[in-house]
């Protein structure tokens, strides 16, 4: 796995802990913004061929 990919694996799932613990705190402001956070990674991700397992955030 090349840097590329392992960054925004590292990323996506930053912003997927990020925006659990958003929606388990009741911050939807940051939620919504983790949520747009995470679709432009996955948007990046599909871009470059990057597979991307989530756990269904």
């Amino acid at each position: 796995m090349d840097a590329f990919t392992a960054g925004l694996l590292q990323r996506i799932r930053a912003t997927e802990t990020d925006l659990t613990r958003a929606r388990e705190t009741g911050d939807d402001f940051l939620a919504e913004v983790e949520q747009g956070e995470l679709d432009d990674l996955h948007r990046l991700a599909a871009e470059h061929g990057v597979e991307v397992r989530t756990a269904g955030v």
